[in-house]
């Protein structure tokens, strides 16, 4: 078994004051678990993995690799497999040459080298340039490379941080399937780090959100999409991302300009009593274009982005003297002009989110 467990795990770096990177991070990753751990530049993503891997001291707290404390193993002796944004690849070996090293270095027998590296770029698809230099090889292949590298070791935990960063959009997009592919036939535990959040949805088991060194969220894609634990997550979560505003509190609700949107009853009697404001969030596509008879809030469009089928309409929104900024999900064959002013309502009932506007929680369930 190769679960992972950080319990309470702090990185703290000198200064003053002193900062902590990763701060009193628990979290359980089940065996065979794909999990990805995303957030902005500075979270401590990549410094929650190093700690994983060894390459970074856990100063207060342990990790568990197995049900084992590796709190003060070193990296060589944890049985994890690490991949890096680099592919750093030896320049002068060949594919199998660069795939097998490690097990070169670890002294086992020729002829299971041989068979691991072939088995591994079977998987990759790399069978036909195990004889090439890494200069003869795209991006693309040479990332597969640094993949069969971590493979042939057969470790208990492979650890990624941000491997696609250097490959172009297209490239990405297929990629990150051969690695979700490749993850689920090998079944290795496996943690994931990226900035791209699209990445992270697309690929993870569940995903942890980092903001400033503490978790804010760890759930399935479609719960964080669908059910956001606050503010930060709700506006990192989906691209592009939710309309978020504070806003005053009526007895009907939570009013947007000539739009009241329906809040929670709790929310209006009980957990939210005495607030006067709340932060509601709604996304792109939870706005559509409201009939003539319909109360809605009115958007003055500034852009207009056609993807396909799809469009999202950017626009201007008056709310109390505030100018903010919103942005609609459209049918491509129908969207405004530059300049024109639309009305939009909600999609559905249900299409809002509501935020304690003080500690940014989520209000509704």
């Amino acid at each position: 078994m190769a679960e992972v467990s950080f319990v309470e795990a702090s990185r703290i770096f000198a200064g003053n004051p002193p900062v902590r990177a990763v701060d009193k991070l628990s979290l359980d990753i089940a065996d065979g678990e794909f999990l990805v751990l995303v957030g902005p530049s500075g979270s401590g993503k990549s410094t929650a993995l190093r700690m994983l891997a060894g390459l970074e001291d856990v100063d207060e707290g342990s990790i568990t690799i197995g049900g084992k404390d590796v709190t003060g193993v070193s990296p060589k002796n944890r049985d994890i497999a690490m991949v890096f944004q680099s592919y750093a690849l030896y320049p002068h070996m060949t594919v199998a040459e660069n795939m097998g090293f490690a097990l070169k270095i670890k002294r086992v027998p020729k002829a299971e080298i041989a068979e691991r590296v072939a088995e591994a770029a079977r998987l990759l698809d790399l069978t036909d340039y195990l004889d090439r230099k890494p200069k003869a090889l795209s991006g693309g292949q040479r990332q597969r490379v640094a993949m069969g590298r971590a493979i042939v070791r057969e470790p208990a935990v492979f650890l990624m941080d941000e491997p696609l960063s250097n490959l172009d959009a297209k490239l990405r997009v297929e990629t990150r399937a051969n690695i979700t592919a490749l993850q689920s036939r090998l079944g290795t535990t496996t943690v994931y780090v990226t900035h791209d959040q699209v990445e992270a949805m697309t690929m993870g088991h569940r995903v942890a959100v980092l903001k400033n060194g503490v978790l804010q969220q760890c759930d399935t894609p479609k719960t964080l999409y669908d059910a956001p634990a606050n503010v930060f997550v709700a506006g990192f979560i989906g691209s592009p991302a939710m309309n978020l505003t504070t806003v005053p509190l009526t007895d009907g609700g939570a009013k947007l300009d000539g739009l009241t949107v329906p809040v929670a009853r709790d929310v209006l009697s009980g957990a939210a009593s005495g607030l006067r404001e709340v932060t509601v969030g709604i996304r792109p596509e939870g706005l559509r274009t409201a009939s003539a008879d319909e109360p809605a809030l009115e958007l003055k469009v500034e852009l207009v982005e056609v993807l396909g089928s799809d469009a999202y309409v950017y626009g201007q929104v008056d709310l109390g003297g505030k100018q903010e900024r919103f942005i609609v999900r459209t049918e491509a064959n129908n969207t405004p002009s530059f300049g024109e002013t639309i009305r939009v309502t909600l999609r559905y009932p249900d299409a809002a989110h509501t935020f304690n506007p003080e500690t940014g929680v989520r209000l509704t369930s």
